[in-house]
């Protein structure tokens, strides 16, 4: 059936349109890599962890992405949200997890450390007929392939509780404004996270695509460190 699918819609790198694979290795060459900065100054920051002193209760503990939103590596995440091109999600977690295991990130130093505590991968969720339409979320499948991979937990977790505008047509204080109260924990990561547990869930990775301001993201972490969460990284393909 694959091979049938194949002759009939090949697969074509969506940034130079060779065939045979959706991201061809020139095009994943061209991913610029920049230095890591830390999530709340947006300051260089060591590994992307937050400064000692951008340190908040509830605010966030890291901040890493492979790669500047543009070019093809740009294009690539837009035809996975909105070409809906599904495939691509195993292609930028691999390449991810390849990143990793060559440079070994700060944060991957960090998971190591901590398994005795409970890593568990969140993603960031669409509302409900956002998903319905798209048909999937991306944060969603991004998500559980790097679980799978790095051998963590998953748990869809978070929920919105109320539409919001599409944050891309806003800017940076509208952003905050439009997100604000906008999730919800659901029980399931309670439960993991109950100090009472084997081993509680209380580390997560919050996984979206893209960083811009860090609105969305932030709003997520807040509400997972209400409900218990000890420590919250946030792993994007890009910013």
């Amino acid at each position: 059936m694959n091979f049938i699918l194949d002759i009939l819609f090949p697969k074509k790198c969506v940034g130079c349109g060779k065939l045979g694979t959706f991201f061809c290795k020139i095009c994943i060459s061209g991913i610029l890599q920049k230095n890591l900065i830390c999530p709340k100054c947006k300051r260089l920051a060591i590994g992307g962890k937050t400064h000692p002193i951008c340190r908040r209760k509830y605010g966030l503990d890291g901040l890493w992405s492979l790669g500047i939103y543009q070019g093809s590596f740009q294009e690539a995440i837009k035809q996975l949200k909105y070409g809906k091109v599904k495939g691509l999600a195993v292609t930028l977690a691999d390449i991810t997890i390849e990143y990793w295991a060559k440079f070994q990130p700060f944060v991957l130093d960090q998971i190591k450390k901590s398994r005795g505590v409970g890593w568990v991968v969140i993603p960031v969720p669409l509302f409900w007929w956002r998903a319905n339409k798209r048909g999937f979320n991306q944060a969603s499948l991004i998500g559980q392939i790097l679980s799978n991979r790095l051998g963590l937990d998953y748990c869809d977790a978070l929920k919105r509780t109320r539409h919001t505008k599409p944050q891309v047509k806003l800017k940076g204080k509208e952003r905050c404004q439009n997100i604000r109260g906008a999730f919800a924990v659901l029980k399931a990561y309670t439960q993991l996270s109950q100090k009472g547990c084997v081993n509680p869930k209380q580390y997560v990775l919050l996984i979206d695509d893209v960083w811009t301001t860090g609105s969305t993201l932030r709003e997520c972490c807040y509400v997972l460190k209400k409900a218990g969460a000890k420590k919250v990284w946030v792993i994007t393909l890009a910013r």
